[in-house]
């Protein structure tokens, strides 16, 4: 996605070998017009899908998500990190590993909001080791759901998560596929749209 490479090469900043910084337009502030186009990728891409539900997990995946499940006519659903008060219905969880806080959350749905009738797009910001949309993976899984694919804002292409995900048999699809840094700059390899 042309739109969102310039973003990335205009306001991207590179930390150190493996982090892509992009807190002025994804992950802590968000771009409101480039979430548009970027639900509109996703939306493309999966088409032929008859698509009940968008499920992320909380915080930088919600905001991509939400655009597409809007766009969609549909739900979006956000897998919580931890446990509140007002979630006591059944959850359906996952163990998931954070690459970029280096920890490991238990994430949740309620049974209430996913079941077996429906049809998941996994929606998330990064995909670097998997591990977060692995984690969706399981819970739409243990909800009985299907699996349209994985959409993903940004991937790590140089890292191990699509992969795992292909792995699993399900369908990813990048915006922005970066294959590496070079002396502080990012290197983008051909994305899926």
């Amino acid at each position: 996605m042309e739109l969102l490479e310039e973003r990335i090469l205009h306001d991207g900043n590179v930390l150190g070998e493996n982090v892509l910084k992009v807190d002025s337009f994804l992950t802590h502030q968000v771009d409101g017009e480039l979430m548009a186009a970027i639900g509109e990728a996703f939306v493309e891409a999966f088409r032929n899908e008859e698509i009940t539900k968008v499920v992320t997990i909380e915080a930088s995946g919600i905001a991509p998500a939400v655009y597409t499940a809007q766009k969609l006519g549909v739900p979006m659903i956000f897998a919580k990190k931890g446990n509140s008060l007002t979630m006591n219905d059944e959850l359906l969880t996952a163990e998931v590993y954070s690459f970029t806080k280096q920890v490991t959350s238990t994430v949740s749905v309620s049974k209430k909001f996913l079941d077996e009738t429906d049809h998941v797009l996994i929606v998330d910001d990064f995909l670097a080791n998997g591990q977060a949309a692995k984690g969706l993976i399981d819970i739409t899984q243990k909800a009985g759901a299907s699996i349209a694919g994985v959409g993903i804002v940004i991937e790590k292409s140089f890292q191990k998560g699509r992969a795992l995900l292909e792995d699993t048999g399900t369908r990813v699809v990048s915006l922005a596929r970066l294959d590496g840094f070079v002396n502080g700059k990012v290197v983008f390899r051909e994305a899926d749209i």
